[in-house]
């Protein structure tokens, strides 16, 4: 039975979508085909109409969830002019990125897993870190480019590390200190 190009369309959305969620969730690697099709209510078979093969699959997610984030950012960036660095530390460090990782960064759910990968991934995951801390670089201190550009490799290396170990610990304490301690350091009224 064939679908319309609208239904193949939402299909293919759907599996994005789930795809994305999963990934961020259980990782690429223990992520299968089948529980991605399952999960978005579609057969095993019909994977193969859509994507070429799963690292097709794991490249269009990484890309779609890497262009969210960028968004995401530029969105709470120009929703608080007056403090842009603090409205973004708020949101990332926070106990729904450390609680839902299947609905956070992609980056810092999957990052590891990327650090052992090849290819087109690895590539854009490379692409989409660069465009964070060039966003990132707009809105710490610094009196020159290259000193607002090094503040934002070490910010957004903060920022990341703190939500990566808040989720490796079992201690709810714990936890909110690596996002908290974070979050009060990189602050730019830490310094006033």
């Amino acid at each position: 039975m064939r679908v319309s190009r609208e239904k193949f369309a939402e299909n293919r959305e759907r599996i994005l979508g789930v795809a994305g969620v999963l990934f961020r969730e259980k990782g690429f690697d223990s992520t299968g085909v089948a529980e991605i099709m399952k999960a978005a209510g579609l057969t095993h078979g019909g994977f193969y109409g859509h994507f070429e093969s799963k690292e097709d699959l794991a490249l269009e997610v990484s890309r779609a969830l890497i262009e969210r984030v960028k968004i995401r950012w530029n969105e709470i960036i120009a929703g608080a002019p007056d403090a842009p660095l603090d409205a973004l530390l708020n949101h990332y460090l926070s106990r729904c990125s450390v609680d839902d990782p299947g609905g956070s960064c992609v980056f810092a759910s999957l990052v590891q897993e990327v650090s052992r990968s090849h290819g087109a991934v690895r590539s854009t995951f490379n692409d989409g870190l660069s465009a964070l801390v060039d966003i990132l670089s707009t809105i710490v201190d610094g009196e020159t480019p290259e000193e607002r550009r090094e503040k934002g490799f070490t910010t957004l290396s903060s920022m990341m590390g703190a939500v990566i170990l808040a989720r490796a610990v079992e201690s709810r304490e714990l936890s909110d200190s690596f996002l908290f301690t974070a979050r009060d350091a990189l602050s730019p009224r830490a310094g006033r």
